[in-house]
Formats: C-alpha cells, structure tokens, sequence
C-alpha cells in the first residue's frame, strides 16, 4: 500500500487511536507499524485472531498482560556475558510471569471448552521458566533491592554491618547527649556526609571534637565533623559495605548468568507476547468502537451494513448500506458540497484498509469485504505551492499514476473527479477516466457535483449513481447515502424556502434546457418511490416480526400440551399396570380358595359358593373410567354480529368477528391473525360490555389489529404515557393475557412513570420487568385481567 494512501485515508489517525489500548511498550511497538497485507490468507487469520481475542473479552473482561516489558536489551546483554541490574532482572521476571499467567489463562478457558484453536496455537510456544522467575524473586524484591538471604554470606555481612553502625550511632548519642553539647553542636542530630557518620558542629567549636572535616554549610557557620572517636569504626562500616557490595555484585553475575542460559527462550516468549498484545490490542479497539468482524473475499465484492466512519464520534455519525462488486463494479455519488460524499468515500477506504489490517469495522454482523491487491485514493485539496501545482494539475499528477497502476485487483476512490477546471471540460475528463477504470475491472467510487456523471450511471453496465440525502425542510444533509437515486441541486426548493419569489424561480427553470428538467423530476419521482418503498418494508418488517413472535408462542404451546399429554399418558399406563396387578392377586386368590374348597368338600361345592366366587372375579376385572366428554351446549339461537366473542371450534381457540364476508361466513380476529371461518365453525360466547352499547358501524370500523408489543424508545414522558394507556384498552379488547412495553433503560425517567401508572390501570392484575432473556429491565411485562 502507498504511505500517501494510508495518509489520506486516515489510518494513522487509526493506528494512533489503536496504540491507546496496548498493555505494554511491545504491543505499541507493533501497532506503530502495522500496515494492511493484500493476501486474503493473512487477512482472513488476522481477522480470526482478532476475533478469538473479542470473544475472551467478551467473557472473562480482559486478558492478564501484567509485567510484560521490553527486556530484548538486557537480554542481548547477558548473552554476552554483561552483568545485569537488579531492575533488569526484576523485569525479565516479571516477562517470565507474564507468559506463565497468559499461558495458563487461554489454557483454563480452552479446557472451558472455548474454542480459541489460534490463541491456544500460540500460548501452547510460551514456555513457562519457573525456576529462573523463583531464582530472581528469592534474591530480588519488587522494588528491585536485594533481599538479605540472597545468600549467607550476604545476611553475614548485612548483620555485620547493621552491629557496627550501631556502634557508631550510640557513641555519637552520648556526645549529643552531653552537657557541652548544645552549646557546640548547631543542631543534636546524627547525619551522613560522604557515606559516614558526622555530627553538624559549629565553627568556632571545630577543634573540640577533633577528627575529619567532610562538609560544611553554605554559610560555612556549621562544619559537618567526624569526631576522632568514632573514626575506626566509620572505617569498619565502609569495610562492611564493601564486602557488602561485592557480594551483590556476585549474586547478581551469577543470576545474569542463570538468565543468559534461558535467554533464547525468553526472547521467544517476549516476540509472542508483543503478538499476543497485539492481538489483544486490536479486540480492546474493536470494543471501543463497536465493531464486527467482517467476512473477507479475494472478488472485488463490498457489502456494508449500517457502516459508520471509525474516526467520527459515534453519537452523531450517520451510518449507511454500502454495496459495490457484485452487482455493479462502479458508483457515482453526484449532490452538493457538504453532504457526506466524501466521508461516504473515505468510509469504504478505510474500511478496506482496517480489514486488511486485521481490524473489525464498526458496522453490523454480517458486512464484507474484499482483498486488494492496492488501494488508490485522490482525495481532498491536494495543492502544491512548492512545485507550483494548482489543485487541479495536483490531482491530475495522481490521477495519472492511478491509470498507470490500477488493474482488477484495485479499488480506485476518486474525490471531485475533474473538478478546479472548466465544467464541460472537467465533466468530459471525468467520463473519460471513469471508462478508462472501470474498463480495467478495478472497483471504483467517485463523486461529482458535474450533471453530466448523471447519465454516467445509466448508459453504462455495472455503474449506478447515488446520492446523499438532502432534507429540504431543514435545509440540512442528512448524510444518509441513496444507492440508485443521483444527486439533485435542491437550488430551486431551498431558494423557495428562503423566500425568493415564484415568478424568480419560473423564470430560472425556463433558462433549464427540457432535458435537465426531464431529469430533475425523475430523480424526485426516484426519492419519493424510495421513501414510499421504505415505509412499505418497515411495515412489512414490524407485521413479520409479530407473525414469528406468535408462531414461536404458538410453538411453545404445543410443546407444553404434547408434554402435558405425555404426562397423562404415562400416568394412565401406570395406574393400568397398578390395577391389572390388583386383579391378577384377586383372580389368584379365588382360584386358591376354590381349590381349598374342592379339597375340603370333595368337590361337592355348593351353588352359592360358585356364584360368591364367580362375583369376586368379576369384581378383581380392572375397569377404567373414561373421560367424561362435556355435555355438547346446545347451540342457542343468536345472531351473531361484528365484535361478539366467539370459539373456533376446528381451531379451540377464541377469537372475536370482525366482519361478514359471506353469506354463512365471517372474518375471525385470533391474537394477531385474521381468517375467515364458516359460521358452522362458530360457537357465540358473548359480546364485550365496550362493544354492547356501541352501534355495529363503530364496531365494524375499528380494528383490532393489536401487537403483543409496545415500543415507547423515543417517545416523550406525555404521549408515553397516553400511548399505554390506549395500548392497554386495546389489548384487553383483543383478549390478550400478557403484553410487553418496551421503554428502554436510558435514565429511568420513563421506565418509572410506565411502572407507576401501571400499578394503578384498571385492566393490569400484575407487572414486573423482563427476563435477562426477555430485555431485563429495559421492558415490563404486564398481565391483564
């Protein structure tokens, strides 16, 4: 890719904003430098990683990159034979505890049965060096101070050390302790100068104590003195602290030299750790942005849903659906200046470029991407002052390197194609070029306020225009891009608006040529079929959204009643099982009496005998009783009418009419759905109290068609609330048990008036907020009466 490219597209600005997430100095070290790959391969498990790296943090937070450092340096130095600090080595052991915990971290979550195959591919090469991280810590504090049973010797010494220093210390007490002392010391404290015990004396009392000068005041009123008498044994402290000195330097060779043996591996374990980092990085950014992994294909095909530019603050970017490749393998964005074209532009590019680069886009699951081979960028005001260029031959010099390069594995962005020279000669330029481009397979997006690209995209295979949106009544883009529709100018609408008279604005569309007014209200009938279609589609969508959600309600009611069934089924088997037992023993038991009989009696049994035994076998017969069948309602004569209450009997549900759309037939609404039913079918239940009193005209006219949903995001506190309050009538009118509000978590204005008026409806028996499965607290489900 071309640094000029990377320049104009912003993805420094990208790279900058991705270095704020590293965890250490290695992983900025990689995004500094991380520019996009035009192999599909590569970019594809740049995206995987990334991807397993998102699903960690979505799970467990974040990733533990505690102690990692840039210990490369120390390590090369003890390789040849370099005798390491204390804080170099505190490092290198914190590097080791940060491969060991990262290590065990991915290990536990694979063993979690997470799927994570590249993130566990490269933990499984760290390799754990407990012993050198336990040799380092037993010698080596986290402050990097060398802890006394680093070695017996050095414990010796220290104790050595601290006795004659206490030595020192009492014999310099009693000389601040005595008598003489406040008149000729300038202050009764012990201090050090030079790495010995002194005392601040006064000038004029110098030779009282004798011994060595080491400092004296700025003012040369107190001299800092070593008395004579504490002076061997000043001498035996820095003895002490010698020997002391080289038994640290010993230990820590010995330590460098423990570190060098493991150096190799050390460095390994940092070079996949900065990549680790890195990988990390490029998840925390994702997060940051609200991004998604996009699929990525080697065919020039770009599919973008609601994209939003990364550099743009979320909360007023406009997003937009992209499309370019499959279809059509050109666009043409023509409209005024200051509509969004050009970020439209740059959004694609630096998409593009992120996706090679093995970052996520902020756009919706389900966007893709292609692989380039290069990507071509003439964008902004490109002026030279010095090569004496006007912006027009500026871009004509890129422009030119553009044709030069581009081929069908290139995706070609042109800003204000032809623009800074005349009009028709600009526009031709632009057309010119465009055919060049386009007839080189490469994908390309160019925008334009010349007229002429209009017809561009209609004469032409595989080229569409668009647009960005214009909204007349606030004189305002609205950044949204219209795929199909070209731009207009709006010059006459926004005149009108401002107050320019009608007769003015006659008067310029009759200098319009009959052609450029064809066009003009083609793209007006255009937007208007858009924004009617669009309205159509929500429609769809809101209608299609309930039929799923009562299919899937309807669903879970058979489940229950087949569950139900098979309940009773095998209760039924088990109670027959329980009673054919009971008659087996019983029949048993008469034969066996029987037999004792006959043997007692010589078979001479009398007649009553055989009856009381024929009566008990009888009576041992099991015997199931049947369900009772409802006794059939004897159909009372009702006319039937519009609004009355009433059970389809093929369907056991219950439903209410509609209309007559027959001689024996009706429109039945059940739930959401409406059908028509013969009248045979129907079985009157009764007519709602709201509906008695009212004339049938007004019960035929209104409808019944309620959603089991109530989305109030967006709405104002007052007309929250009298849109529940009417929701909730009509809910009740259509017979449903339970209904959802949805009124978002947002401040908790809204969820709480919903909750208080609630409480006191008429129709509501109980109200609570959703499931974590159901929207948790940003909806109420309310059970009517």
């Amino acid at each position: 890719m071309q640094q000029r490219v990377l320049k104009v597209l912003e993805f420094d600005k990208v790279r900058d904003q991705l270095m704020k997430h590293a965890a250490s100095s290695l992983g900025r070290e990689k995004a500094a430098a991380l520019v996009p790959t035009s192999t599909l391969q590569e970019a594809v498990r740049w995206q995987e990683e990334t991807d397993e790296a998102a699903k960690v943090i979505r799970l467990r937070g974040n990733a533990p990159f505690g102690g990692l450092t840039d210990a490369r340096a120390s390590l090369k130095r003890s390789i040849i034979g370099g005798m390491l600090s204390s804080q170099e080595l505190i490092e290198i052991a914190g590097t080791i505890y940060a491969a060991r915990q990262i290590k065990h971290f991915i290990e536990d979550m694979v063993e979690s049965d997470i799927e994570l195959p590249l993130l566990d591919e490269r933990a499984k090469m760290l390799i754990p060096l407990t012993d050198l991280e336990k040799r380092i810590k037993q010698c080596i504090d986290d402050n990097g101070e060398i802890l006394d049973h680093a070695s017996d010797t050095l414990r010796n010494l220290r104790q050595q050390k601290r006795t004659i220093e206490g030595r020192v210390r009492d014999k310099l007490e009693s000389m601040i302790r005595g008598s003489s002392a406040q008149t000729m010391l300038s202050d009764a404290i012990i201090t050090i100068r030079n790495d010995r015990f002194v005392l601040p004396v006064k000038q004029e009392y110098r030779s009282t104590y004798g011994g060595i000068v080491h400092d004296q005041s700025s003012s040369g009123a107190t001299l800092f003195i070593e008395p004579q008498a504490v002076v061997e044994l000043n001498n035996a402290v820095q003895q002490a602290r010698v020997r002391e000195k080289m038994e640290i330097e010993k230990i820590l060779r010995e330590l460098s030299e423990w570190t060098a043996q493991d150096a190799d591996a050390i460095l390994r374990n940092i070079e996949m750790l900065a990549e680790m980092d890195f990988i990390f990085m490029k998840a925390r950014y994702a997060k940051e942005i609200k991004a998604s992994k996009p699929e990525l294909n080697d065919s020039g095909i770009i599919k973008l849903f609601k994209a939003r530019h990364p550099l743009l603050p979320g909360d007023n970017v406009v997003s937009n659906d992209i499309a370019l490749g499959d279809e059509y393998s050109t666009i043409v964005i023509t409209g005024p200046n200051t509509g969004g074209k050009t970020v439209t532009l740059k959004t694609v590019g630096i998409f593009t470029l992120m996706a090679q680069a093995g970052l996520q886009v902020p756009a919706l699951d389900g966007s893709e991407l292609a692989v380039f081979q290069s990507v071509y960028a003439d964008i902004g005001d490109e002026q030279s002052i010095e090569q004496s260029l006007s912006t027009f031959s500026s871009h004509m010099v890129n422009i030119v390197d553009i044709l030069r390069k581009a081929d069908e594995n290139s995706l070609v962005l042109f800003d204000e194609l032809g623009a800074g020279t005349d009009p028709q000669e600009g526009a031709a330029l632009a057309i010119s070029i465009l055919d060049e481009v386009y007839g080189r397979g490469a994908r390309v997006i160019a925008t334009t306020h010349y007229p002429e690209l209009k017809a561009y995209g209609y004469n032409r295979d595989g080229v569409i225009n668009a647009s960005v949106e214009f909204d007349i009544e606030t004189l305002s883009p609205t950044y949204r891009l219209l795929i199909g529709v070209p731009g207009r100018s709006n010059a006459f609408e926004i005149s009108k608006r401002l107050g320019l008279d009608d007769y003015v604005i006659s008067s310029a569309k009759g200098h319009m040529t009959a052609e450029s007014n064809e066009v003009d209200k083609m793209i007006s009938a255009l937007e208007d079929s858009r924004k009617q279609a669009e309205a159509e589609m929500a429609d769809a969508e809101k209608i299609r959204k309930e039929a799923e959600q009562l299919h899937n309600e309807l669903q879970q009611q058979i489940l229950e009643f087949n569950e139900q069934r098979d309940r009773l089924f095998e209760k039924a088997e088990k109670e027959a099982v329980e009673r054919l037992a009971e008659a087996q023993t019983e029949a048993e038991n008469v034969i066996r009496h029987l037999r004792k009989m006959s043997k007692e009696q010589y078979g001479q049994i009398k007649e009553h005998e055989l009856i009381n035994a024929r009566k008990r076998l009888e009576e041992a017969q099991p015997v199931f009783q049947k369900s009772k069948k409802a006794p059939a309602k004897k159909k009372t004569e009702h006319s039937l009418k519009a609004g009355d209450e009433v059970k389809v009997s093929s369907f056991n549900q219950k439903g209410h009419l509609v209309e007559k759309t027959g001689d024996k037939e009706w429109q039945v609404q059940i739930g959401i759905m409406k059908m028509k039913v013969k009248e045979s079918d129907l079985q009157y239940l009764g007519t709602p109290k709201e509906i008695e009193n009212k004339p049938l005209a007004t019960v035929k006219g209104r409808d019944y068609h309620v959603s089991l949903e109530l989305d109030l995001r967006g709405e104002r506190y007052e007309n929250a609330l009298m849109k529940v309050e009417k929701y909730l009538d009509d809910a009740v009118l259509a017979g449903y048990p339970r209904v959802s509000i949805i009124h978002g978590k947002g401040t908790g204005a809204l969820r709480k008036g919903v909750q208080e008026f609630l409480k006191n409806h008429r129709s509501v028996k109980n109200a609570r907020f959703g499931e974590a499965g159901e929207g948790g607290s940003g909806i109420t489900v309310v059970e009517l009466k």
